[in-house]
C-alpha cells in the first residue's frame, strides 16, 4: 500500500503543471506582467490581477497564466511586427551599402566622361582649331550616345562607334578635298570604304572592341547593383505567415505570459524557429551568392581599367585622324577610284595637315593624366559584395542572436516553447525543402512564396546578363543565333517583353525540385483503386476456365 502511495505520488509530480520561474503552485501576482504588457502600449484593463487558469491559452502551454485569449492575440501581432521590423531595418542596412556603391560607381562614370569630353574639346580646340570646329558635331554626338548606353537607352554601342567613324572619315575628307564639290551621295560612297580602305589604321578596331567591352560590363554591373538592392527591398517587405506569428509568439511572449519573464530562448530553439519562418528567404542564398561572384568577376576584370580607358579615348582618336593625314594621298586616290574622281568647284583648302601635324605633339601630354581612384573602388566594392553573399541563410542567426539564452548553464535554463528545459529537437537546415520535420512550424513545402520566387528569377536574369557583359556580350543587342536557346525557347515570353533595354531569361541546369506528398498520395490511391476492377476482370476469366 505504501509503495503504491509513492508511485501515485511520484505520478503527480510528474503529470503537474510547471509555473513560474519559483515554480509555486500558487496563483500569484500579475503586477510584473501588467507592467511589461503596459510598456508595449497595450491597455491594462483586461490584464488579470492575479495568474488565471490557462485552458483558454491557443498557442502558449495551458497552464496558470496572466494572459487573456485577447491578449495573446495581441502580443502574437506583436512579435510578427517587431521580427518583420527587424527585417525590413536589416534589409535596409544592406541596401544602404549596396546604394553607396552605385552612387559611388555612377559618380565616378560620369566625372569620367566629363573629363574625356572637356580634354577633347580643349586639347582639339588649340590644335585643330578650324578643323575640329567643323567636326565638333561628330564629337558631341559619340559622348551623347555613349552616356544613353550607360543609362540604359536602347542603343547599339558598336553601330554608335562605326557611326562616328564613318562621319569623321566624311568631315575629314571633305576638310581635305574642299577645293571640289562633294555631294552627299558621294560622302555617303566614301563613309562605305572605310572597312576596306581602312584609312584610321587599326585604331577603331581596337577603340571599338575596347570601348564596348568595358561599357557593356560596366552597364551590367551598376544594373546588378539596382536589381540586387530590388530584391533586398521587395524580399524585406513579404510578410510573415499565421504559423511563423504562432511560432514567434511561443517563443518570445509565452514565457512572460507563464510568469518567466527572464526566460530566454534555446539557441538551437529559435534557430529552428527563424529557418522555418524565413524559409523561403534563404532559397534565395544560391542565386544571392552566384550573383555576387559574378559581380566580383566584372569589377576585377573589366572594370579596374575603365578610368584609364575613358581618358585615352581623345587620344585614340587623336592618332587616328593622324594616321589618315599620314596617308591623304593615297586615302584620296583609292576613293577617287572607287567612288569616281571630283570635279573642281569648292573653297581652297585650309592646310588641314599643317594644323592637325602641328597637334600631334600637344595631345597626348594632355591627356596623360589619370588617377588611381578605380583600383580602389573595385577593392572596396568586392569586399563589399564577397561580405553580403551569406546574408539570406545567415538572417536567422543575425535575429536569433539578440534573443538567445547566453552564459553558464544556457541550454538547461532556457525556454524551449514548454518550460525552462533543455531543447532536444535538432537544428534543421536552410531552405524550404529543409523544414518539412521542422518541430516548431508546420510548412506546407509544396507552397513557395511567390513573391521570393520572382525575385530568385530576377537574380538569375542579372547573373546571366552579368557573364555575357564578362565576355563582352551585350544582350540587348545579340543576334539571334548567339541566344541562349532550345526547343521552344525565345527571346522573352508572349507579352513579357518591357519596352528599352531586354531582359532575356536564362535556361538553367539546375532547377529547385520540392517534394509533393499530396499529389504522391494521390497517384497512389488511384492506383490503389484500379485494382479492385483488375481483380474482378481475373475472378471472372477464371470461372469461365472453369466452366469449360
Amino acid at each position: 500500500m505504501d509503495s503504491f502511495i509513492i508511485a501515485a505520488l511520484a505520478l503527480c509530480s510528474l503529470t503537474a503543471p510547471a509555473y513560474g520561474d519559483k515554480g509555486t503552485s500558487k496563483a500569484r501576482s500579475c503586477s510584473d506582467f501588467r507592467q511589461f504588457y503596459g510598456g508595449k502600449g497595450f491597455p491594462l484593463d483586461d490584464v488579470p490581477q492575479s495568474e488565471i487558469s490557462g485552458e483558454h491559452l491557443r498557442i502558449c502551454p495551458q497552464g496558470y497564466t496572466c494572459c487573456t485569449s485577447d491578449m495573446e492575440e495581441k502580443l502574437a501581432s506583436q512579435s510578427r511586427m517587431e521580427v518583420e521590423g527587424l527585417l525590413k531595418e536589416s534589409g535596409r542596412s544592406l541596401q544602404a551599402v549596396l546604394l553607396e556603391q552605385q552612387k559611388a560607381f555612377d559618380g565616378y562614370f560620369n566625372e569620367l566622361l566629363n573629363r574625356s569630353s572637356v580634354s577633347l574639346q580643349e586639347t582639339f580646340t588649340s590644335t585643330f582649331g578650324l578643323l575640329y570646329y567643323q567636326s565638333s558635331q561628330v564629337f558631341s554626338d559619340l559622348y551623347t550616345d555613349l552616356r544613353h548606353y550607360y543609362r540604359g537607352s536602347n542603343v547599339n554601342l558598336e553601330e554608335v562607334l562605326n557611326d562616328f567613324w564613318a562621319r569623321l572619315l566624311e568631315k575629314l575628307f571633305s576638310q581635305a578635298n574642299k577645293q571640289y564639290s562633294i555631294g552627299e551621295d558621294y560622302l555617303d560612297c566614301v563613309s562605305k570604304q572605310i572597312e576596306t580602305l581602312r584609312p584610321f589604321g587599326d585604331t577603331p578596331r581596337k577603340m571599338t572592341a575596347q570601348v564596348t567591352r568595358t561599357f557593356v560590363a560596366t552597364r551590367s554591373f551598376m544594373q546588378g547593383l539596382v536589381i540586387s538592392g530590388e530584391v533586398v527591398r521587395k524580399v524585406s517587405q513579404v510578410p510573415l505567415s499565421q504559423e511563423c506569428m504562432r511560432a514567434m509568439m511561443r517563443m518570445t511572449y509565452c514565457p512572460h505570459c507563464r510568469g518567466m519573464p527572464s526566460a530566454k530562448p534555446c539557441a538551437k530553439y529559435c534557430s529552428n524557429v527563424m529557418k522555418g519562418c524565413l524559409a523561403n528567404q534563404a532559397d534565395l542564398n544560391s542565386e544571392w551568392r552566384n550573383l555576387a561572384e559574378a559581380m566580383v568577376n566584372v569589377a576585377m576584370q573589366r572594370l579596374d581599367t575603365m578610368d584609364s580607358l575613358i581618358l585615352s579615348i581623345p587620344n585614340r582618336i587623336s592618332e587616328a585622324m593622324f594616321t589618315m593625314t599620314d596617308n591623304i594621298q593615297m586615302i584620296n586616290s583609292k576613293l577617287f577610284q572607287a567612288c569616281g574622281n571630283l570635279r573642281e568647284g569648292g573653297t581652297s583648302s585650309t592646310g588641314v595637315e599643317e594644323s592637325m601635324k602641328r597637334g600631334r605633339d600637344t595631345v597626348e601630354d594632355k591627356l596623360a593624366d589619370s588617377s588611381n581612384k578605380m583600383a580602389k573602388m573595385v577593392s572596396d566594392v568586392v569586399m563589399k559584395l564577397r561580405d553580403m553573399q551569406p546574408y539570406w541563410v545567415s538572417l536567422p542567426n543575425t535575429l536569433c542572436n539578440i534573443k538567445v539564452a547566453t552564459g553558464a548553464g544556457a541550454e538547461d535554463k532556457c525556454w524551449n516553447g514548454i518550460s525552462r528545459a533543455r531543447y532536444l529537437p535538432e537544428v534543421m537546415g536552410d531552405g524550404l525543402a529543409s523544414q518539412i520535420n521542422n518541430p516548431e512550424l508546420e510548412i506546407d513545402i509544396t507552397k513557395p512564396d511567390m513573391t521570393i520566387r520572382q525575385q530568385i528569377m530576377q537574380l538569375r536574369i542579372i547573373i546571366h546578363r552579368l557573364t555575357k557583359a564578362f565576355n563582352g556580350q551585350d544582350l540587348d543587342f545579340q543576334d539571334t543565333s548567339d541566344d541562349v536557346s532550345g526547343s521552344g525557347s525565345g527571346r522573352c515570353a508572349d507579352g513579357m517583353c518591357s519596352p528599352g533595354p531586354r531582359l532575356i531569361v536564362p535556361v538553367t541546369d539546375r532547377s529547385i525540385i520540392y517534394a509533393y506528398p499530396a499529389e504522391n498520395k494521390k497517384v497512389k490511391a488511384s492506383a490503389q483503386q484500379n485494382l479492385p476492377s483488375v481483380g474482378i476482370y481475373l475472378v471472372s476469366l477464371l470461372i469461365l476456365l472453369l466452366r469449360r
